[in-house]
């Protein structure tokens, strides 16, 4: 793990009630069709998967320069497919499943825990539609999620569930108390892709979804983000450009906190550079102590990302270039990439050496099969729009 660097939100008031959030944003944001839900949230999942395994092998906390170090001399920069051994074996030190990361040692999509969080979303989505409550996933991860593949925060509130046992009297355990920098990094924001593939054309479901997840765990700038992320992946098949879907998303956190500050500067910065690097200069200069796992520079990667790629695959590749986290943003643009592009924007070579196989590491969730999986967050939209038309509707 990192050393946390000091909170974002330190000396600020932080709202994490959901009423508070909504009175200090503009959430009023009216559902749109996308007809092509199906199909894009398939091709998002997919591409979080390449994304994530394309960022996994350099996931050692490097900065671009570091990459780039690394990968130059051996004619992988920039990059264009997923890492050689050799270029993995000269960086400052391996991940520890690189022998399964290795451009010609991939057979299938390491486990790995940004993957386990996108299943479990779309399991939770499956059981209870857009009626998920804390309850309900705090159950699910007590049954599903072994204590040694989470991290910080989350290890921390399985742990006291263990404990609690959730019996039907027990309580949940109240988020985390006090002073606990790890609530405000990243790890509930790679929770939140489920969210987001399930609610396209509506932010506002999307970001309560991903606020009801994340505030287990997180307040602040982690609670933000992942509502942030969230509302930003159902906006993208529904605005003109994907700054507009940031824009959109926006609206859905605090106008006055960090984060907001930190999406706005990116956003005005990669406007006005003419390339993703000078982009990420100028982001790099003013948010570089917010590295891996820090939210603040990364949520300007992903910004920059966005703008500047041609399509998902180019688009993965100037996202992990550019360091700190890099399969869980890796995995992140990964799925804004292929709900703002679509399907068919993600050439074969990345999806080819999977095989159609995946790893999960959960404890009672055995499927290996990639389009098994993509099938079944193509069904999410669905699932949610239904809910929601029987609401209307008045009927159960």
């Amino acid at each position: 793990m990192t050393e946390p660097s000091p909170s974002p939100s330190a000396g600020l008031p932080v709202y994490e009630e959901l009423d508070e959030i909504w009175a200090r944003c503009e959430p009023d944001v009216a559902a749109v069709e996308v007809p092509d839900a199906a199909e894009r949230a398939a091709a998002a999942f997919v591409g979080s998967l390449c994304g994530c395994m394309l960022g996994k092998p350099l996931e050692i906390d490097p900065t671009l320069a570091e990459i780039r170090a690394c990968l130059e001399p051996r004619g992988e920069w920039p990059l264009d497919d997923y890492v050689t051994e050799e270029a993995i074996l000269s960086l400052k030190w391996q991940q520890g499943q690189w022998p399964e990361l290795a451009r010609a040692r991939i057979t299938h999509v390491a486990a790995d825990d940004d993957i386990n969080y996108t299943v479990l979303g779309m399991l939770a989505l499956e059981h209870k539609g857009a009626d998920l409550s804390r309850r309900a996933l705090a159950r699910l991860w007590l049954y599903n999620l072994p204590i040694a593949v989470t991290f910080g925060p989350e290890r921390v509130f399985l742990a006291r569930l263990a404990a609690a046992m959730l019996d039907e009297e027990a309580e949940l355990p109240d988020h985390l108390e006090g002073e606990y920098p790890g609530s405000e990094l990243c790890g509930a924001l790679i929770r939140v892709d489920a969210y987001g593939y399930a609610c396209q054309g509506d932010p506002r479901l999307a970001a309560e979804l991903a606020w009801r997840d994340a505030g287990m765990t997180h307040r602040g700038t982690g609670l933000y983000g992942a509502m942030f992320v969230a509302a930003a992946m159902a906006a993208m098949p529904v605005s003109p450009t994907p700054l507009a879907a940031f824009g959109t998303a926006l609206r859905f956190v605090p106008t006055d906190a960090p984060f907001a500050n930190a999406v706005r500067f990116a956003m005005d910065e990669v406007t006005r550079a003419d390339s993703w690097l000078a982009a990420y200069e100028r982001i790099n200069a003013r948010y570089g102590d917010f590295g891996h796992c820090k939210v603040l520079q990364e949520i300007g990667t992903l910004v920059n990302t966005l703008h500047f790629a041609r399509d998902v695959g180019d688009g993965i590749c100037i996202q992990v270039m550019q360091g700190n986290d890099t399969d869980s943003f890796g995995a992140t643009a990964g799925s804004l990439l292929g709900l703002w592009f679509g399907p068919g924007h993600l050439e074969e070579r990345w999806t080819a050496p999977f095989n159609d196989t995946i790893q999960l590491a959960l404890a009672t969730t055995w499927i290996s099969s990639i389009a098994e999986l993509a099938g079944r967050m193509a069904a999410l939209p669905a699932r949610i729009r239904s809910g929601r038309d029987r609401a209307r509707r008045g009927t159960g």
